[in-house]
Order: C-alpha cells, then sequence, then structure tokens
C-alpha cells in the first residue's frame, strides 16, 4: 500500500546546502517510518555529512549503535569531530565503499537507509553487490529504506537523466532479493522501504 505524507514542496532557497537530502523534506516523516527504538543498529550507508545518523543516534540510544559509512573521508572525518564535539557514544563512522564488504558484522543490522546515492552511476552499475552486502548484515526481519529524487526537471539536485523515478528503483532493489513494503512520498524526494525475501516469497 502506498504511504503518502501530505508536506508542502519548499523552494529551493529554504534547503539547507551540501550533499545530504535530510533537509529538502520533513525529517519528521522520514523516522516516523523508520520507526527506530532502544537497542536498534542502523546503518546510514553513503552518509555524506551524516545527518540522518545523527538523528538516528537519539532515536536508538545508549543501548543501540549506528554505523555510519561513507566512501569519502573528509566527510568522515567531519562527522567524527561533530560527534566527538558532542559527545555523542553510539555512532561508529567508518570509510567504505558500498558496492565492497562492508565492514559490518552478518545479521546485526535492524535499519539500513540508503539516502539519495543509489542513482550514483557506480553504485547504480553495482547495485547487485550493494544488495547482496545490504541482506548480509540486515537481521531476518531487518529493514532497507531508500530515498531518492523524484524523476523531475528541478535546477538543483542530480540532473534529471540520473533520478530514479520510484518505479525505477522498486525494479533495481526487488531484482536482487528484496520485497517492497511500502512507500511514501516526501515531496522533492521518495522513501521506500524493503524487507528481505525469503524463499515463501519466491
Amino acid at each position: 500500500m502506498k504511504l503518502k505524507y501530505e508536506c508542502n514542496r519548499r523552494e529551493k532557497q529554504g534547503h539547507k546546502s551540501g550533499s545530504s537530502s535530510f533537509h529538502m523534506h520533513d525529517p519528521e516523516a522520514v523516522f516516523d517510518l523508520l520507526a527506530l527504538k532502544k537497542g536498534d543498529c542502523f546503518l546510514d550507508l553513503g552518509c555524506g555529512p551524516g545527518d540522518y545518523s545523527l538523528e538516528a543516534s537519539r532515536f536508538v540510544g545508549n543501548t543501540g549503535v549506528v554505523y555510519s559509512l561513507d566512501r569519502s573521508e573528509l566527510l568522515i572525518n567531519n562527522l567524527k569531530r561533530r560527534v566527538a564535539e558532542e559527545g555523542i557514544m553510539n555512532l561508529v563512522a567508518m570509510v567504505a565503499d558500498a558496492t565492497r564488504r562492508l565492514p559490518i558484522e552478518d545479521g546485526c543490522v535492524d535499519i539500513c537507509l540508503v539516502a539519495t546515492a543509489l542513482h550514483i552511476p557506480g553504485i547504480t552499475r553495482n547495485a547487485e553487490a550493494l544488495c547482496n552486502e545490504i541482506r548480509r548484515v540486515l537481521k531476518p526481519d531487518g529493514r532497507l529504506a531508500i530515498i531518492e529524487c523524484h524523476k523531475e526537471d528541478v535546477s538543483f539536485g542530480p540532473p534529471q537523466h540520473m533520478r530514479l523515478s520510484p518505479e525505477d528503483s522498486e525494479g533495481l532493489i526487488t531484482r536482487y532479493g528484496f520485497k517492497k513494503t511500502g512507500i511514501i512520498d516526501l515531496g522533492y524526494n521518495y522513501m521506500i522501504q524493503f524487507g528481505v525475501c525469503r524463499d515463501n516469497d519466491k
């Protein structure tokens, strides 16, 4: 069933600049649907500046953990500094390539978020490797959430030819062992959630 969040589309100047979609929509809409709870393990894959990670750290509490992974050493170092300055104890930031083996144990993640990264050509081309690694680190009942920009011609964000429609994202992810469980319209963006396919789902 399609879940739609009624939110006003804000003007470009209302967005905070940077390599994050966090400020392009109401984060409460995202985290309401993610439904993180104390003790959860959250993986922010392709975390960029870490906005989603920092928000998630509040929800999972001292008994939970947030893994923030990005291939940019600069972004990870900046996030580590912010974590240290704010005294956050449950966030682990690491440099990692999303299309290679992740420095995460098997079956330990409750929710993996990939926010505005799936459309990047190097990730799109290696979607099978990405999905295999996400399935490996997710718990049996774990979830994958994908946030992407609608396929619209606007003057900011990725160019239209690189954008993935909800149908594009769903088709790409479900090809590699996932099933869609819900979708939410965030205005400029959308979020689709997936569960891992089991043998009886095939």
